[in-house]
């Protein structure tokens, strides 16, 4: 019982990490450089 408790709490933990790694990492303006590109000529090698 002790361990199952022990793992429920670590999983809580891990969901807590994860969504606020997520919260933080959204940005509200879209970045507007970079991205791929099509390549062409001498660039395709």
């Amino acid at each position: 019982m002790k361990n199952l408790r022990r793992g429920l709490l670590v999983a809580f933990m891990a969901l807590l990490a994860g969504i606020v790694v997520r919260a933080k990492g959204r940005s509200p303006v879209p970045p507007t450089s970079g991205g791929w590109r099509e390549l062409e000529g001498p660039e395709l090698r």
